[in-house]
């Protein structure tokens, strides 16, 4: 693709990378076939390719971008689908996330988005804030019919209870000596308030196989909530945080049971590497992060406990698949373990959740989380797998199949507790 951003623009290290990134495109449109927005829309500019057009020209225009092109990034879902696609390589992670940088530094939205976003920036990330909105959403059920639509929906989505909170302390290894590996858990922000089980479950696993776990003090929200919606500040500003208290924790490895999380964490190297006082620190520890499914499989499966197991139908969070480009790992993880294990048709696209996505975006949401429902219904397995919670939530609300982490699956066949049978 041909740019024009002037000598000075070029100057600038976010524009000298998307001028970078923009330049590997060659047009081909391989990457609309399995971008869920194209898919569901079919509109040019709902695609990868019609983003970068977009990107492209508000980037060199250096003005205020238009609520006409606001709209298509905002339908982006960051799934990651097209950069699996793409033969060119291009990084459209990084060029989307600059675009809605740029969008936030330079585009003013109507007052109730500005709110809307201001809210769930502020919310979400804090456990503790987010679980007395959640118990205050319970209560104004029923009234949702009066509140304008996106609230209504998130109302709607709140959840009839919320399980205890439950944090993880220190599992002391069950193996005979010393540990094999000090692992920190990070906890996520919605994870621990919805489904603490799954870093119970996580740990449960890790400790059988021999390692010390741990929740970092000081550890907080990775900042993927903030990162999406282009408040970079914030992002930066909670990667260094978390950079520093797991400095001070010193583990061997960083486990993560949300992908979405995963993500962000392993891309705390790039995200900083422009500042000179936190570029290496960020990468050492970006080399740390690990899926769950990684350093299980790293440590490698055993003490599998005989007994018979559930068909599984596996959904991979785009995250997992597209993002670390992790995709068979976990489903040849539950095999190991004795499941059978199946994937849906077009198990490339997403479920609609993608952070904030179904609350910000919920009409594509609900069609990508329908459609991906029914996809893993049909596979009329016993119960459906997948390792992120916004996944686990948002199929959830639309499959009639119990949906679990794979973590849990594997804590059960190693002789932890059922999921089957948690509420």
């Amino acid at each position: 693709m041909e740019t024009r951003f002037s000598p000075t623009q070029l100057h600038e290290a976010p524009i000298k990378i998307s001028n970078d990134i923009l330049r590997t495109c060659v047009h081909c449109g391989f990457c609309t076939a399995t971008c869920p927005t194209y898919v569901v829309l079919g509109d040019e500019l709902d695609s990868p390719r019609g983003r970068i057009y977009l990107i492209k020209d508000m980037l060199e225009s250096q003005q205020p971008v238009p609520a006409s092109t606001v709209k298509h990034i905002d339908r982006c879902l960051s799934c990651l689908s097209c950069m699996t696609t793409c033969p060119s390589g291009v990084d459209y992670m990084h060029l989307v996330d600059y675009a809605r940088v740029h969008i936030e530094k330079t585009h003013k939205r109507p007052l109730a988005e500005t709110m809307l976003r201001t809210v769930l920036a502020f919310v979400l990330p804090k456990p503790t804030v987010f679980r007395w909105s959640l118990v205050g959403a319970r209560f104004m059920k029923p009234l949702a019919f009066l509140l304008p639509g996106r609230l209504k929906g998130m109302i709607a989505m709140s959840p009839p209870r919320l399980p205890k909170a439950d944090p993880v302390t220190l599992v002391q290894a069950r193996a005979e000596g010393k540990a094999r590996l000090r692992v920190a858990l990070l906890a996520g922000c919605a994870q621990q308030v919805l489904a603490p089980r799954i870093n119970r479950a996580a740990a449960g696993v890790l400790s059988r196989l021999g390692c010390d776990v741990f929740e970092a003090d000081g550890v907080g929200c990775c900042g993927a909530l903030t990162h999406h919606m282009g408040k970079e500040h914030a992002a930066l500003e909670q990667a260094r945080l978390n950079i520093q208290a797991w400095e001070h924790a010193q583990p061997d490895v960083i486990a993560i049971t949300a992908s979405g999380c995963g993500s962000t964490v392993k891309d705390y190297g790039f995200m900083l590497k422009d500042d000179p006082v936190w570029a290496d620190r960020a990468a050492k520890i970006s080399a740390l992060a690990r899926d769950v499914s990684e350093v299980v499989a790293e440590l490698g499966l055993s003490g599998v406990q005989d007994f018979s197991k559930p068909r599984v139908a596996y959904h991979a969070p785009c995250s997992l698949q597209h993002g670390q480009k992790n995709l068979a790992g976990p489903s040849d993880l539950l095999r190991a373990a004795g499941f059978e294990v199946f994937t849906p048709k077009d198990a490339h696209l997403c479920c609609g959740s993608a952070g904030t996505y179904n609350l910000m975006q919920p009409e594509l949401a609900t069609e990508l989380g329908t459609r991906k429902a029914d996809s893993l219904e049909a596979l009329n397995a016993d119960v459906i797998a997948t390792g992120n919670i916004g996944c686990l939530i948002q199929i959830g609300s639309y499959a009639g199949t119990k949906v679990v982490h794979t973590v849990e699956l594997l804590d059960w066949a190693l002789g932890g507790p059922s999921p089957l049978e948690t509420k």
